[in-house]
């Protein structure tokens, strides 16, 4: 049976299939559909330092092959995690990351800082990329310069295995990625939501309160293959691919693109299973071929 262990920095991972921050709650929601051990890792919904209640309704809308989000990243902060959550999910069999998010440098440093004292939390996910707030988010993952001070700043406070997610509404992906590695990350990990809006032909008026929102689903796997395939031969880093995956030969198009683990985001809310269909998929993939681990297809596409 081939291996399918693999390693993002000093964070090893059972597999490479892991559930996209914001798509599976803090994991208890889906406890009942799914066994946690059979995952590589659950990355939690943002959190910030402070509580935030979330853009106004509505705030998320169907697309052809995707959906348009603007939730807002809705949390109750980093002291309720810590108190209410953390005691809750920290003995869930399967590795536990943090997705940080923060309006100023100093907010993304302060909620890092909170979550390093956490036992049982063994990597954050940095999200400088996040195309539905106001402030922070998107605007750090977006420029250099920027992206540069809040990783620097929160390498400097965090100990453990540190995951940068990067934006795709840039013009080259892989300067930010560069410039992500040369401040301390250990991996990146890639896409976050594409820019989008839609329009109520009817009421003649956007249906997101926000008017732009986040796009996900199948309709931006393309983009995403595309940018993991760029980043991976940009940087030494281990890359982690994500958008539109729904099947176990989606995964493995970001695997052999050069992502080292996958994440899944909208297929959850179709299948609260899919996660753990494809990491049997990657297997069965493996098995059939003669592979002897994962890591052996990593970048191996024919070119």
């Amino acid at each position: 049976m081939a291996k399918l262990e693999t390693d993002i920095g000093r964070l090893n991972l059972r597999n490479p299939v892991l559930a996209a921050s914001g798509t599976f709650g803090y994991g208890l929601e889906y406890s009942d559909f799914v066994d946690f051990s059979q995952l590589g890792g659950i990355i939690t919904k943002g959190t910030t330092i402070e509580p935030r209640q979330g853009n106004d309704y509505p705030r998320m809308a169907e697309t052809p092959s995707g959906m348009l989000n603007a939730v807002g990243l809705q949390n109750g902060g980093a002291e309720q995690f810590v108190s209410d959550i953390y005691p809750s999910i920290k003995d869930i069999d399967t590795s536990i990351i943090v997705n940080v998010c923060g309006s100023t440098v100093e907010d993304y440093v302060s909620c890092a800082a909170r979550i390093d004292t956490l036992e049982k939390i063994p990597a954050i996910e940095l999200n400088i990329s996040c195309p539905n707030v106001k402030q922070g988010g998107m605007a750090f993952g977006t420029n250099r310069e920027s992206a540069a001070e809040v990783i620097r700043a929160v390498r400097r406070v965090y100990r453990k295995t540190l995951i940068v997610k990067l934006s795709p509404n840039v013009t080259d992906i892989t300067l930010i990625a560069r410039t992500a590695e040369e401040e301390g990350a250990d991996a990146v990990s890639l896409i976050n939501t594409l820019l989008g809006m839609a329009i109520d032909v009817d009421a003649r008026r956007p249906v997101l309160s926000t008017i732009t929102g986040g796009l996900s689903g199948a309709c931006i796997k393309p983009v995403a293959v595309r940018m993991v395939w760029q980043t991976a031969r940009a940087v030494k880093i281990p890359v982690i691919g994500i958008g539109g995956i729904s099947s176990s030969r989606d995964a493995l198009e970001f695997i052999l693109a050069g992502a080292t683990a996958v994440q899944i985001g909208a297929a959850n809310f179709i299948d609260p299973e899919i996660s753990v269909k494809v990491a049997g998929g990657i297997g069965e993939y493996l098995d059939r071929n003669g592979i002897d681990s994962v890591k052996d297809i990593i970048g191996a596409i024919n070119s």
